[in-house]
């Protein structure tokens, strides 16, 4: 599965009409348009996932800088981060050590 980055959204964009513009140019299996929790309007980006590398460096060659809905959009792989690794849990045997001094009552 590649990832793309859709940048340069408006911020009334709609999935479908996004979705019918990168889907001329190649197959999409998933769309996720990045909303403002409180206002429900598009933070400018979203995310695709399409199936084949071919498509996916079909629709960047396509689209990337071209003018969707009166702004000009950049489309690019995704880059993935690596999930970061929990904090280290203290073994039992060993005994919590807080940075707080003891008050004694």
């Amino acid at each position: 599965m590649n990832k793309l980055f859709v940048g340069g959204l408006a911020d009334n964009i709609q999935e479908m009409d996004l979705a019918i513009f990168i889907s001329l140019h190649g197959k999409i299996d998933t769309i996720k348009v990045v909303r403002d929790r409180a206002t429900g309007k598009c933070k400018g980006y979203a995310f695709i996932e399409v199936a084949s590398l071919d498509d996916a460096k079909n629709i960047i060659s396509m689209l990337n800088g071209e003018t969707f809905k009166g702004n000009v959009i950049t489309v690019k792989l995704s880059e993935e981060t690596a999930p970061k690794k929990p904090a280290p849990k203290p073994r039992s045997n060993e005994a919590f050590k807080s940075k707080r001094p003891r008050v004694q009552r």
